[in-house]
């Protein structure tokens, strides 16, 4: 039992720092509005041990950011830990419960769900605070910027979920970390399937982000 605990605190690190690397390599910016793809990093923590893992995760590298690389202060950290632990605590609460193929993808149509909400939400009680403006001011944006643009967070993190978790798992028991299940990793007519749908929804929130929000991909 103590192993057990060890070797899942020790991939659970390992994808904090990936994690907290990623968000340096690809940032996506419109406006004052910025987010890399650390989510869907730290939801692959929660999905193999549990919401509690993606919690912890969450609050880890949110601090981590916080201490080196923000330029956002409280408000930066905050609303990281919010977006982090809406998605990747919903998407291992639902897997958990329910470890197959149609758990994965309910988890993550909720975990998008709650996200969107959620930062919805901050927006509209941070976001004043943190500008000066008005919470009608950041009401008005709600339709034209925030709902889309964390649309498009959500949706891109739920498909690179969607392209890394099977990969990781069939790595992790190459190695001894995980104990039961295939592997290898066998590219499948449903994992075809799967997988492009996934690259589709990526390249569709790219096009969104950059074309109809006039952002930038870093």
């Amino acid at each position: 039992m103590k192993s057990t605990r060890i070797r899942n605190m020790t991939v659970t690190a390992m994808l904090c720092a990936l994690a907290y690397v990623v968000t340096f390599l690809i940032h996506f910016k419109v406006m004052f509005l910025t987010f890399d793809l650390k989510d869907a990093v730290l939801t692959l923590a929660a999905l193999l041990y549990g919401p509690v893992y993606g919690l912890v995760s969450a609050a880890v590298v949110a601090l981590l950011e916080f201490v080196t690389i923000s330029d956002t202060g409280w408000y930066g950290l905050l609303m990281n830990f919010l977006s982090s632990a809406a998605f990747a605590c919903v998407a291992g609460l639902v897997y958990n419960r329910k470890r197959d193929l149609t758990g994965a993808v309910l988890g993550l149509v909720g975990a998008a769900g709650a996200m969107v909400a959620v930062m919805l939400v901050a927006n509209l009680l941070i976001t004043p605070l943190y500008m000066g403006v008005s919470v009608a001011d950041v009401g008005a944006l709600i339709p034209t910027l925030l709902l889309p643009f964390n649309a498009c967070k959500a949706v891109m993190n739920a498909a690179t979920v969607i392209l890394l978790y099977k990969p990781l798992t069939a790595a992790l028991r190459r190695t001894g970390v995980l104990e039961h299940g295939p592997a290898s990793y066998r590219l499948d007519m449903k994992s075809v399937l799967l997988g492009g749908t996934a690259i589709l929804l990526i390249v569709a929130a790219c096009v969104v982000i950059t074309v109809v929000l006039g952002g930038n991909i870093g």
